[in-house]
């Protein structure tokens, strides 16, 4: 029996081929964004938000240089990025976790500490899950559900031609924190602490999502999980646009630099296809390019970037100094 060779995005699409149409007028959106969204059916304008992500020992995380309670606020995080990215609230969440038989006490309290606290922080409560035993490796997956309001959902769909593309971050420091502790670099803390910070314990821009999803100007949205370069092509795909990126208005930290001259890596392919930075990723008309940035300044504290424009024209592409390039789909893949 031969093994299966496959993308991420293609077994996504083989999944989606073999479920059947459905008449439920409570379904809003199903498969091909950061959550499913369905109604209550009760006539509120009020929308449920659904996601759910699995990370896996040896994969999303090493216990080696992972502190466990580490490893329990980023299970959190990466979940409630997805509600982030829809503009919506959590609310409640699952927690299933496979655990082998080597798993101390202390390991799985200091993991649910770190769990719960990010819960407590965002006002979601712990509402059930599953546990069970695993031969080798930790496995955790989260459920999250949220709220949102009807008119307020922002979907990957919705970029249009002409469009500007933001993100709501410094891209490219998780990937840079990741290969530092890989390469035993995670010593280095007070140079490089950004970097192994983004890696290690990263953020979920609630706040953020829930501003660009009631200022009205923001056309599409999803979260930066697997790198621009991916992350942006699934949400031309849904938006039956392309995009092309300045490659000189990346936004990138002192730090990464640095690491990226101490380990002689690229820093273009850690801010366009390392991963898990978890910002948001979002497109709006020209007209907000002055405006918006100061309104985001004002309401958050945070800083926005404008990375380059949609196009009519399907791909993603970058500008390197003229130079075009594509680059779509080139980001992270579990299958790759």
């Amino acid at each position: 029996m031969t093994s299966m060779h496959i993308s991420e995005r293609g077994l996504i699409q083989k999944i989606s081929n073999l479920i059947p149409p459905t008449d439920s007028e409570q379904l809003v959106k199903g498969i091909g964004d950061d959550c499913g969204v369905f109604s209550s059916g009760s006539g509120s304008d009020e929308l449920w938000l659904i996601t759910t992500d699995t990370l896996i020992e040896s994969v999303h995380f090493d216990l080696s240089w992972h502190p466990p309670e580490l490893v329990g606020r980023k299970s959190a995080s990466v979940n409630i990025s997805d509600i982030a990215a829809m503009g919506g609230t959590p609310k409640f969440a699952l927690l299933s976790i496979a655990l082998p038989p080597s798993t101390t006490e202390s390991l799985f309290d200091r993991f649910m500490a770190g769990f719960l606290e990010v819960l407590s922080s965002h006002n979601v409560f712990l509402i059930g899950g599953d546990t069970v035993k695993s031969r080798h490796d930790i496995a955790v997956t989260v459920t999250i559900v949220g709220q949102a309001k009807e008119g307020r959902i922002l979907y990957r769909r919705g970029a249009k031609v002409n469009d500007l593309v933001w993100v709501s971050g410094l891209l490219g420091d998780a990937a840079a924190g990741l290969e530092l502790c890989r390469r035993g670099e995670s010593g280095c803390r007070e140079s490089f602490k950004q970097l192994i910070k983004a890696h290690l314990d990263p953020e979920a821009q609630i706040d953020l999502g829930l501003v660009l999803a009631e200022c009205g100007r923001v056309n599409a949205m999803m979260d930066l999980s697997d790198g621009l370069a991916t992350d942006l092509a699934h949400l031309c795909k849904e938006s039956g646009v392309g995009a092309e990126i300045d490659a000189s208005g990346l936004p990138v930290s002192k730090e990464l630099i640095k690491a990226a001259s101490r380990l002689n890596c690229s820093i273009l392919d850690w801010t366009l296809m390392g991963g898990e930075d978890y910002h948001l990723i979002f497109t709006t008309g020209s007209d907000a390019q002055k405006t918006l940035p100061r309104m985001i300044q004002e309401k958050t504290g945070k800083e926005i970037h404008c990375v380059g424009r949609i196009i009519d024209r399907h791909g993603i592409y970058l500008n390197r100094d003229g130079r075009i390039t594509e680059i779509t789909f080139q980001g992270y893949d579990h299958f790759a």
